[in-house]
């Protein structure tokens, strides 16, 4: 087995935590052929995305608390092995209906990954230096989700949509491989605490009491929600309004994903000299600016494409300073239950997704409006969260202090 401090292991464990962003956005390019290819209409195509976020969130709410329980290993095990089943059914859909459904047994077993290689990197590196972790493991997995798009958009070009399930399933079976052979268990000894329905609720009820923890995850549940707006519109827009190929569009996603890059890179140098909060309220302010700019950009009937990828580029600069440093702060407090924190966390951020991404394909007319919207809308919220953060962290004890949480902008 690998030490889990060491390079390999935080490889592995990233690469499962970008199970998530890989099953969202490999198949963004082949949302237009899909609507051909099952003679479904934009809202049933865009349901598929949605109803993966539910599922997804969803299923975190069993894997914390299983994994608090039983393991981080045995549970993400289990989890894998649905992921990779799934995405291989998935290639023999006949209807869109049934692509939806099985989309959401992928997200079952896909959820696994992100919630509980948070919980691990907690695991093993403790609240002070899991801020940092998460950053550089963002990093180093924006590569994937940099990628899938462009890889998406020419396995459907060559290959169908088809393929891109495939190729899913095979990174599950790969998956499968390293977690069994290269990972040790990770959960802290002593933490493995009997499930009951009394139990969850408590442990659920002494988050949401928790100020700090509440504010980490709106801010985390914004933040991403505007990011999912742009997953749920920017194809139709891009691809059907600006009339550009599958292949193109996955360029200009991943030079939004450069720009995620770009936050979760500064976060990760700048978090032990300026503490996570001060970090959170500039990351808020950078969200903001991208996403009010597109806003304005679309109010105004600027139709280029720059309008769409400069402002999401900086849109996802905040991003990438917020997600990491929210989600290692509302972990911190709880070392015992970092499985179950990590999953409740997971459940609101995902299922603030999905509402947010049922409303921009309802709401969509084929423009960009009201994508663009929507995320500065979501921008605005997480400057208003960090803005609560900033004062019910004042009101803290000093044991949940001790990451820098009282720090300011």
């Amino acid at each position: 087995m690998t030490s889990p401090k060491s390079l390999l292991a935080t490889a592995i464990i990233a690469s499962l935590v970008a199970i998530g962003p890989l099953s969202t956005d490999m198949y963004l390019p082949a949302f237009p052929v899909l609507m051909q290819s099952f003679n479904a209409d934009i809202n049933q195509v865009q349901h598929t995305l949605s109803i993966f976020l539910i599922g997804f969130a969803l299923a975190q709410l069993i894997y914390g608390p299983l994994s608090d329980r039983f393991g981080r290993k045995p549970v993400l095990m289990g989890g894998l092995l649905l992921f990779l089943l799934s995405s291989v059914a998935i290639v023999f859909a006949e209807s869109i209906a049934t692509l939806s459904t099985l989309r959401l047994f992928q997200a079952i077993g896909g959820s696994a990954g992100p919630v509980l290689g948070r919980a691990m990197v907690r695991d093993i590196h403790g609240p002070k230096d899991s801020a940092r972790l998460l950053s550089y493991i963002s990093t180093a997995m924006a590569v994937a989700p940099a990628a899938a798009p462009i890889l998406g958009g020419y396995l459907t070009v060559w290959f169908g949509w088809q393929s891109i399930f495939l190729f899913l399933a095979a990174y599950g079976v790969v998956g499968v491989m390293l977690l069994g052979m290269s990972i040790p268990e990770t959960a802290p000894p002593g933490s493995h605490h009997i499930i009951s329905v009394s139990n969850l609720i408590k442990n659920y009820t002494t988050l949401l009491k928790h100020r700090t923890w509440r504010w980490y995850t709106l801010s985390c549940s914004f933040v991403f929600a505007g990011l999912f707006s742009f997953l749920s519109g920017s194809s139709f827009v891009i691809i059907d309004f600006l009339g550009y190929k599958e292949e193109q569009y996955g360029l200009f996603f991943a030079l939004v994903v450069a720009g995620f890059m770009i936050g979760t890179l500064i976060a990760g140098r700048l978090v032990r000299s300026i503490g996570i909060n001060r970090l959170m309220g500039y990351g808020s302010l950078v969200a903001v600016t991208g996403g009010v700019t597109m806003a304005a950009l679309a109010i105004a009937e600027v139709h280029h494409v720059a309008a769409i990828v400069v402002p999401q580029m900086i849109y996802m600069m905040g991003v990438g300073i917020v997600m990491p440093q929210s989600m290692a702060g509302a972990l911190a407090p709880f070392p015992h239950m970092a499985g179950t924190a990590s999953a409740f966390l997971g459940f609101i951020q995902m299922s603030f997704a999905a509402v947010i991404g049922v409303l921009v394909g309802h709401y969509h007319d084929g423009s960009p409006l009201s994508m663009a919207l929507s995320i500065a809308l979501m921008g605005i919220l997480t400057l208003v969260s960090f803005l609560r953060l900033s004062r019910a962290s004042s009101d803290e004890d000093d044991d949940d202090n001790e990451i820098g949480q009282t720090e300011t902008v």
